[in-house]
């Protein structure tokens, strides 16, 4: 009797935390989703222990060198996301995305639709109707500007057609807040070449999640090689700078 009882007590707070959960604007994740290789320590940062499609994710880029080190980080995550349904559109209102680089980062240019805008308020209303559309994988949109309001209209978007949202904003002096699942900024970090090879080495990237809904923020350094993010331990960013000093010296 006292099992059953357990058993019952178990069930309704289960039942509890997923409603409250769902209150908080905790969506369960999509269960075509696989693990994103790489990045299972950032993804344990959030609730449900994987990255969170169906969900507005924003990017911070204070300059043009985050935009490019933000632009491939997502394409590593498109790559993943795509890969279970629809295609991908990319909106914009200037052309300085080159596209063909995308495929470093197992992004296939051919499934992405680049819709290039004159106005930024354009780019706003394509994305909100891309994300509407349930054969849309997921939207990428650059944008100066992105009020509460205007956020909270691309969360509402994505919570019916389970689409992905990942807008780049480029002017970080009017950050205000917003409705996004989760708030990033990606900084481009000095990449570590190897020995014996010449080259520049893979590129790298400091990923700081700084908000995250129902999450924890946190800083990561991450890598791009073998086709696949890798997470850089302590260790081995110690071990990098003490061989730097060896060789400065």
């Amino acid at each position: 009797m006292n099992t059953l009882i357990g058993n019952s007590k178990d069930s309704i707070i289960s039942r509890l935390r997923e409603d409250i959960g769902l209150m908080e604007g905790y969506k369960p994740p999509c269960t075509s989703l696989r693990h994103i290789s790489g990045l299972e320590d950032i993804e344990t940062a959030f609730r449900n222990n994987i990255f969170p499609t169906g969900a507005i994710h924003e990017f911070i880029c204070l300059k043009n060198e985050h935009t490019a080190a933000t632009t491939g980080f997502i394409s590593g995550i498109l790559a993943v996301v795509m890969q279970h349904a629809g295609v991908c559109l990319w909106v914009s209102t200037n052309r300085r995305l080159f596209a063909t680089a995308l495929s470093t980062f197992n992004a296939i240019p051919d499934n992405i639709i680049f819709i290039l805008v004159d106005r930024e308020k354009e780019v706003l209303w394509a994305t909100e109707e891309g994300l509407k559309c349930k054969g849309i994988a997921a939207v990428v949109a650059e944008v100066k500007n992105l009020t509460f309001m205007q956020s909270r209209r691309l969360q509402l978007a994505v919570e019916v057609s389970n689409a992905t949202g990942f807008i780049v904003r480029s002017d970080a002096a009017k950050l205000s807040a917003t409705a996004c699942t989760a708030r990033w900024q990606i900084i481009p970090q000095p990449s570590k070449t190897e020995a014996g090879l010449p080259g520049i080495g893979f590129p790298r990237w400091q990923v700081e999640l700084l908000k995250a809904r129902n999450g924890r923020p946190g800083k990561w350094i991450v890598e791009w090689s073998a086709n696949s993010f890798n997470i850089i331990t302590e260790q081995h960013k110690h071990q990098y700078t003490q061989d730097d000093i060896r060789k400065a010296g």
